[in-house]
């Protein structure tokens, strides 16, 4: 029986077809349009149908199954999964899903549970119960607890540079509440629109729209964000990752710093600086400093434990310039009365304690030798792809050679049991850019890269077969 699928592709779109394709099914499982266990055509039918070449489909529909939207059953074709992913609202940022038959996930946002200092925290976690009183059981306030507040304030200035007072600090529960936070205080000033490097943060992107902003990307280079390019879009604030740039690894150069502060000065507008990864530094560059320290009266500073713990401990801090706290302060207290108070202690106790970092120098002495293995492997696998900006954070930018099939490699590396991410995946309506891979490795075994890298250097080759 031929079943059908009302979908579309633009062919004039700079966007991928087989990333199209993806983002539409995805979008109707989320939406709840495509139910579970929905059958889907077969590759050859929806091809046919769209008039598309059959790989085309056959690839968004394994990388959907590796996902977890949808499941192949033997004898009935391709089906939505009995079990769907949580709608797109609830997700992380990153709208990362664990994987389903891949034996090697380079995937950036998964979290490496084995890093997580168990004892540690329930050693802080047991101490705060013990001495814990009444005002620590109660109603915290909207901005978090004084005693995180004030480590945060001292650690932040400490390893980061940040220039902030406790009371300039708010914690919240993840990034993605800073983020929303953000967006609606910045609608109460006025600003409808927010500019996003791209290439960037696909759920980023999308959560940003969804809180009644415009999302406005600007381009990427090597020395960072383009700022000229900032100047002529209009908009008065940007969200950026000035020490290790999300997904490219390119640092913000000095140049661009100034110029930026400048723009940020001219324009009366916002800086939103997401230091997402800036603990883990393995680059015999300096690190550098927070960009807030160079202006903390423009620029908000965003941090979580994500990276540094796990994700689901839903903590996350920003600084804010003194002008803005007041009005966020505000806007928080209509939507929500403050964080879980116990994991507040818990969290500054770990921190007064030096069991934090003591962890981070065990977990980044970990991640350098992952860094410096995947190296490596890209090295003697695929010595052709240069990797691109800093040696920083959990994750590193691989451009392939011009030309080089990009779908075609990642297809085969899927088929290979590695799933990973094309550089196709990150832009938006912007040119294709050049071919790349976005290779995660913190959560994958050491013993484990050669081989995830060497399999991808397998279907590179294959790719480039004619």
């Amino acid at each position: 029986m031929a079943w059908h699928l009302s979908v579309q592709v633009d062919r004039d779109s700079s966007v991928p077809l087989t990333t199209q394709l993806q983002n539409a099914i995805k979008s109707r499982v989320e939406d709840r349009v495509l139910h579970p266990g929905a059958r889907l055509p077969s590759s050859r039918q929806l091809a046919q149908d769209l008039g598309l070449s059959r790989s085309v489909v056959v690839e968004a529909y394994e990388q959907l199954i590796a996902e977890g939207y949808l499941e192949a059953v033997r004898g009935s074709g391709t089906r939505v999964a009995g079990k769907l992913p949580e709608p797109a609202g609830e997700t992380s940022l990153l709208d990362e899903r664990p994987a389903t038959g891949a034996r090697w996930d380079l995937r950036v946002g998964i979290a490496n549970l084995a890093n997580f200092p168990r004892q540690e925290w329930l050693n802080s976690y047991t101490k705060v119960l013990q001495s814990v009183g009444r005002e620590g059981m109660d109603y915290p306030p909207v901005s978090g607890i004084a005693e995180l507040r004030n480590e945060l304030a001292g650690y932040l200035g400490r390893v980061r540079s940040v220039r902030t007072e406790p009371a300039q600090v708010m914690v919240t529960a993840g990034f993605a509440q800073g983020l929303a936070l953000l967006s609606d205080s910045l609608q109460r000033l006025g600003i409808h629109e927010l500019a996003i490097e791209e290439p960037g943060h696909n759920g980023q992107r999308r959560f940003i729209l969804d809180t009644g902003i415009t999302p406005v990307p600007v381009p990427v280079d090597e020395e960072g964000l383009d700022v000229g390019a900032l100047h002529r879009s209009g908009a008065r604030a940007v969200l950026v990752t000035p020490a290790h740039q999300f997904p490219t690894g390119v640092m913000l150069s000095p140049e661009r710093r100034r110029q930026l502060l400048a723009w940020a000065r001219e324009r009366d507008g916002w800086i939103i600086e997401d230091d997402y990864d800036g603990e883990f530094w393995f680059d015999q560059l300096a690190r550098p400093a927070a960009l807030q320290e160079d202006d903390p009266d423009r620029v908000v500073y965003a941090g979580t434990t994500s990276k540094v713990l796990v994700p689901g401990l839903r903590l996350g801090w920003l600084a804010i310039p003194p002008k803005l706290y007041p009005l966020m302060e505000r806007v928080r207290s209509r939507q929500d009365q403050g964080s879980d108070t116990l994991t507040q202690l818990a969290f500054a106790e770990l921190m007064r304690s030096g069991l934090l970092d003591r962890h981070l120098r065990r977990v980044r002495s970990r991640y350098r030798s992952r860094r410096e293995a995947l190296a490596a492997a890209v090295r003697e696998s695929l010595p052709e792809a240069r990797l691109s900006g800093c040696a920083a954070g959990l994750h590193s930018y691989a451009l392939l050679p011009p030309g080089t099939d990009e779908a075609a490699v990642v297809h085969g590396a899927l088929r290979r049991s590695v799933l990973v991410r094309g550089g196709g995946q990150f832009r938006f309506s912007g040119p294709a850019g050049p071919p790349a891979l976005l290779l995660g490795y913190g959560s994958l075994p050491l013993t484990g890269i050669s081989d995830a890298i060497a399999a991808i250097g397998s279907s590179y080759e294959e790719a480039r077969r004619p």
